[in-house]
C-alpha cells in the first residue's frame, strides 16, 4: 500500500503540472443507481467557482469509473444518485488507494442513496466509520461562512442536514452530504425552480468544498 500511495501521489503532482486547468470528474458506479443524476449541477458549480473563488477548473467534468486507473487523474471526484450502489472489492481497493494518495471524494445523497452507500464505503474503509463533521470544521469556513454547518437545500423527510466524513492523517478524504441535496441547488434554475437565495447558498457551500480540497 505504501508503494501505491507514493506512485499515486507522484501521479497527482505530475498531472497537475501538465494541465492548464484542473480536471474534476463524476464517479460512475454499478448497482443500478442513477450516478448521472443532476447533469447540469457540476458544470454550474465549476463556472461559479471559476468566477468567484479564482479556480481554473476545466468547464466540462469528465466521467470516471470506480475501478479505473484514470481515477488518479482527478484531485476531486463527485458522486451522486438516488438508489443502489455496488463496489466490487477491486473497485473499493482502487478507491481507497486513490483517497490515500491525495484524492478526494464528495458524495451528495440525492435522496435514497444513504443505506446503500454506507455499506459500500465500509468496503473501502472497514476500519474507519463515517463520522459527522461539526459546524466548526474548516470546510464550513472557507470563502463563505456557514456557522451552522451544512445548509438545507431541499426538504424530503424533515431531517436535519448532516455532513459525514473520513479523515486520514489529518486530511478529510471523503465527504458525504446527507439530507441537504446540494446538487439540486447547483442545477439550472429551471430544473427545481429554487429561489435564487437557495441556489446561491448551495453554490457557496459547493465552492467551499472545492476550495478546501485544493488547499489541502
Amino acid at each position: 500500500m505504501g508503494y501505491l500511495k507514493i506512485i499515486g501521489t507522484l501521479f497527482f503532482m505530475i498531472h497537475s503540472s501538465l494541465v492548464s486547468g484542473q480536471e474534476i470528474a463524476i464517479l460512475k458506479y454499478k448497482g443500478g443507481g442513477d450516478w448521472y443524476a443532476n447533469p447540469t449541477a457540476l458544470p454550474n458549480l465549476i463556472r461559479y467557482c471559476n468566477s468567484t473563488i479564482g479556480t481554473k477548473l476545466n468547464e466540462k467534468p469528465e466521467t470516471v469509473e470506480v475501478g479505473d486507473g484514470s481515477l488518479f487523474q482527478y484531485p476531486f471526484v463527485h458522486m451522486t444518485g438516488h438508489g443502489n450502489v455496488v463496489f466490487t472489492q477491486e473497485e473499493a481497493d482502487n478507491l481507497r488507494t486513490y483517497l490515500l494518495s491525495g484524492g478526494f471524494l464528495h458524495i451528495d445523497d440525492n435522496y435514497g442513496m444513504a443505506p446503500y452507500l454506507r455499506k459500500e464505503i465500509a468496503k473501502v474503509f472497514p476500519e474507519y466509520p463515517l463520522e459527522e463533521l461539526g459546524a466548526d470544521h474548516p470546510i464550513f469556513n472557507q470563502e463563505y461562512k456557514f456557522p451552522e454547518g451544512l445548509p438545507k437545500i431541499h426538504e424530503h423527510e424533515g431531517k436535519r442536514p448532516q455532513a459525514f466524513g473520513i479523515v486520514q492523517e489529518g486530511r478529510l478524504v471523503l465527504l458525504f452530504t446527507y439530507e441537504s441535496d446540494l446538487g439540486d441547488g447547483w442545477e439550472d434554475p429551471s430544473v427545481h425552480n429554487d429561489p435564487e437565495a437557495v441556489r446561491t447558498k448551495a453554490l457557496q457551500m459547493g465552492a467551499n468544498i472545492i476550495s478546501y480540497v485544493f488547499k489541502n
